[in-house]
C-alpha cells in the first residue's frame, strides 16, 4: 500500500474547496452592523477573562465537560490513525496544531458565553444555536480557512521532517524518539518546527482571536471581522502576547495527560476569549 505524503493529501483535499472558499467569502460580504474599534486592553484585563471563563465554566461545567470531551477524543483518533499509517513525525504536529483550529472549536462556547452574559438559561444544546447567528455562513467560511491553515501546518511538518530526519518513516516510536533527542538532525527538525510553526501561531492569532467572537455578536463580513481582530491584537501587542502563551501552555498542558485536560482547559479558554472580546470591544 502506498501512502501519500501531507503535502499531496493537502493539495488532492483542498483543491475542490477553492470554489467553495470563495463563494463563502463572497456570500459574506454583506454587512448590517457597525463594526467597532478596538480599545487598548491591560495585563489585568487578561486575568480578569480568565476569571470569568473560569466562572462561565463553573456555572455549566457539565455541559462544557460534554462539549469538551469531543477535542481529546477526536485527538485521539486521529492519533491512532496518524500512528496506523506509519506517520509518527506528524503526532505532535497534530497534537500542536488543535491550536490552530481552536478559534473556529471554541464557536459554540462563545454562543453560551454570549447566552449567560444576556440573562438567558443555557445548557450544551445552546451551543449548537451558533448556526443560527446572521452571520453563520461567515463563521463557516472563516471555519474553512483555518482547516486549510492546519493541512498547511501538517504538510510544512511533514516537509521539515523529510528535510531533517526522513523522508523514510521510522520503524519505531523508540527509534524516532531517538533519533529527535540524539541527533543534530533532530534537534534542527525541532528548531525549524517550532519556528515554523510559531509563524502559524501568529498568524491564527492576529487573524482570529476576537474575528469568530465578533461574527457571533455582529452581523459583519468575514474580511471587517479579522481587520478588526487584526488592529486589536496590534493595538495591544503585551497583552496578546501573554494572552497567546496562555493558551499556548494551557493547551500543552492540558494535552500531556492523553489529551484529557482539554476537557477542561478548552471550555476554560473559549469562554474567556468571549470575555477578553468584550474588554477589547466594549
Amino acid at each position: 500500500m502506498t501512502i501519500r505524503n501531507p503535502v499531496e493529501w493537502t493539495f488532492d483535499i483542498f483543491r475542490p474547496s477553492t470554489w467553495h472558499l470563495a463563494e463563502y467569502w463572497r456570500s459574506s460580504a454583506e454587512t448590517s452592523d457597525p463594526v467597532p474599534v478596538a480599545r487598548k486592553i491591560s495585563l489585568a484585563d487578561v486575568g480578569d477573562a480568565l476569571a470569568d471563563g473560569l466562572r462561565d465554566f463553573g456555572a455549566y461545567r457539565t455541559d462544557v465537560l460534554f462539549i469538551g470531551l469531543i477535542y481529546p477524543i477526536a485527538g485521539l483518533i486521529l492519533a491512532q490513525l496518524v500512528v496506523g499509517n506509519d506517520m509518527l513525525p506528524l503526532i505532535f504536529p497534530l497534537i500542536s496544531g488543535f491550536a490552530l483550529l481552536g478559534p473556529a472549536a471554541a464557536a459554540g462556547l462563545y454562543e453560551m458565553s454570549r447566552r449567560r452574559e444576556q440573562g438567558e438559561d443555557v445548557s450544551w444544546y445552546d451551543s449548537f444555536k451558533v448556526v443560527s447567528r446572521p452571520s453563520f455562513t461567515a463563521i463557516a467560511g472563516l471555519t474553512l480557512v483555518l482547516t486549510v491553515v492546519f493541512a498547511l501546518w501538517m504538510a510544512a511538518a511533514w516537509g521539515i521532517y523529510a528535510l531533517t530526519i526522513g523522508p523514510e518513516a521510522p520503524a519505531s516510536i523508540e527509534q524516532f524518539a531517538n533519533d529527535v533527542i540524539s541527533t543534530g538532525e533532530g534537534w534542527t527538525m525541532i528548531v525549524a518546527g517550532c519556528g515554523v510553526g510559531f509563524l502559524f501561531a501568529l498568524f491564527v492569532l492576529m487573524t482570529s482571536a476576537f474575528s469568530f467572537p465578533m461574527l457571533i455578536d455582529r452581523k459583519v463580513s468575514v474580511v471587517s471581522a479579522v481587520k478588526a481582530s487584526i488592529s486589536a491584537v496590534r493595538a495591544n501587542p503585551l497583552p496578546m502576547a501573554v494572552w497567546g502563551l496562555v493558551v499556548a501552555g494551557s493547551l500543552t498542558l492540558g494535552a500531556i495527560p492523553l489529551l484529557l485536560g482539554l476537557i477542561v482547559v478548552i471550555p476554560v479558554l473559549g469562554h474567556a476569549t468571549w470575555h477578553l472580546y468584550r474588554k477589547a470591544f466594549a
